[in-house]
């Protein structure tokens, strides 16, 4: 079965950095974009970054564009989200996904579970 578990979620204070992980099995996703969403309680679901798993195109949502960085390593089938200068509005559930189109959370065909993330002012 396909999976994506999240890791590397936990609070950090207002100017810091993270790193989230997002380990990927049980298909080759070579043909897939890997993305990066959001949400807040009681907020949709957002955009975040996304990265093409075989060329690494990357693309990011304005809110997070300078701070943010979406990298994978191939051999370990993992992605990554380095995210420095968190800010409080960062605070979220931070969720992996993999889908064919950029940003299209509706699309995405395997979700994890989500990773929290807090950042305290």
């Amino acid at each position: 079965q396909v999976q994506l578990v999240e890791s590397g979620g936990g609070l950090v204070q207002a100017g810091g950095s993270l790193r989230l992980s997002c380990a990927a099995s049980g298909r080759t996703f070579s043909s897939y974009v890997m993305h990066w969403f959001r949400q807040a309680p009681g907020k949709e679901r957002e955009f975040v970054a996304a990265i093409a798993w075989s060329g690494g195109n990357t693309y990011y949502g304005d809110s997070v564009k300078g701070r943010f960085t979406i990298s994978r390593d191939n051999a370990k089938n993992t992605m990554y989200l380095q995210m420095n200068s968190l800010k409080p509005e960062d605070t979220a559930v931070y969720y992996c996904a993999a889908g064919r189109l950029v940003g299209a959370r509706g699309g995405m065909d395997y979700w994890g579970k989500g990773t929290l993330v807090t950042v305290s002012s």
